[in-house]
């Protein structure tokens, strides 16, 4: 796996940080930075957190996943992309009956809910034990900047266009896991 491998699954990765930050901001009146660095903050620590830890737990079986790695990769990052193009497609009603937003209260469940993806994600990066700190500070920083840049636009135009960011973070995922099964497979 390369560099622009990670930083492609971390963008697909972000699209969730991203679709739930645009859809607060679309909630808020106007921008805050403090309230944006906290919620860019915490979504971009926990997407970092949740793959190592999704690696650490698929390192104590590397050696028996080793024939079928690539399969797995596949399938996981398949379900994952499966599930934003599912949610991508639904209806949007964003929530603004949350008093305070942007409180650690109401940040923290949104934070671990979009990290979910990324823990199965961890379990990708078994076979590549040398770019796993890698990948979590790239999908870190991704998640990072796709929140923070969210709650701009949510503010500055999210009423006036709804975006399907999850359907694109579904199909970069997707392809991703096809990447890695080819080159398994073929090469």
């Amino acid at each position: 796996m390369d560099i622009i491998s990670i930083i492609i699954i971390g963008i697909g990765l972000a699209m969730d940080c991203f679709a739930v930050s645009v859809s607060k901001g679309i909630c808020a009146k106007k921008f805050f930075f403090w309230h944006t660095l906290r919620m860019a903050f915490l979504f971009g620590l926990f997407q970092a957190v949740m793959p190592l830890i999704g690696y650490f737990a698929g390192s104590s079986f590397a050696n028996q996943m080793m024939s079928f790695d690539h399969w797995l990769a596949f399938g996981l990052l398949s379900l994952i992309g499966g599930k934003m193009l599912y949610e991508g497609f639904k209806p949007h009603n964003p929530d603004c009956a949350t008093p305070n937003p942007f409180k650690i209260g109401s940040l923290l469940p949104l934070a671990f809910a979009t990290s979910i993806d990324a823990l199965a994600t961890g379990i990708v990066f078994v076979p590549y034990p040398l770019l796993i700190w890698k990948a979590i500070a790239i999908i870190g920083f991704i998640s990072f900047i796709f929140t923070f840049l969210g709650m701009y636009i949510g503010i500055h135009f999210g009423k006036r266009f709804h975006l399907k960011v999850e359907v694109i973070g579904g199909l970069i995922l997707i392809g991703i896991g096809l990447k890695i099964l080819v080159e398994h497979l073929f090469y």
